[in-house]
């Protein structure tokens, strides 16, 4: 696989990540700067991590693997973007003291960080399957996710300190229709 050819895959894995980015900086939580490193952090390793597992998986459960990863990420993406909604339609203002579910903690970052990298999970196993190395994709591939991550987490974060905590409603939104993408073209 060529330079041009892994950063272009390691993009298209990428592009989940960035969009459930886009919706978790919409958080009043993650504004700050741990918060964030958490979620771009947590998005790479997974990213990178799920391609070498992936790898190492080989093609003898690829069929497996393509029967359930849709639902899983469906799920995951549906509940965690359902509190998101819920969340962003409760009355207060955005700054008010109350216990909140940071996305970027918990079982809510294991589930996003699982959630958008059953695709490299996949990729991982096409990898093995052709022999190819898989260390610089795996690093190559996590590198570029944690980047464009970061990315769409400022670009959220924006928006969520213009318009508010609707915004966190409208990010939920996004999470949920990406798994409702993710269950249709699976």
């Amino acid at each position: 696989m060529s330079g041009l050819e892994l950063l272009l895959v390691a993009l298209g894995l990428s592009m989940d990540a960035f969009a459930v980015s886009l919706a978790a900086g919409t958080h009043q939580k993650v504004r700050s700067a741990g918060p964030a490193f958490r979620l771009w952090f947590h998005f790479g390793l997974f990213q990178s991590l799920m391609t070498v597992v992936g790898w190492f998986v080989g093609a003898g459960l690829e069929k497996f693997i393509e029967t359930w990863d849709h639902w899983v990420a469906f799920g995951l993406l549906t509940v965690v973007g359902g509190k998101m909604i819920w969340e962003g339609w409760q009355p207060g203002e955005p700054g008010e003291a109350k216990l909140r579910q940071d996305p970027s903690r918990g079982l809510a970052l294991v589930s996003l960080s699982l959630a958008t990298s059953l695709d490299a999970l996949a990729v991982g196993v096409g990898l093995g399957v052709l022999g190819a190395a898989i260390w610089q994709p795996g690093v190559v591939i996590g590198l570029v996710t944690a980047l464009m991550s970061l990315v769409g987490l400022r670009v959220g974060g924006l928006l969520g300190a213009k318009f508010g905590r609707r915004m966190e409603a409208a990010g939920g939104v996004v999470l949920v229709l990406i798994g409702v993408k993710i269950l249709a073209w699976g």
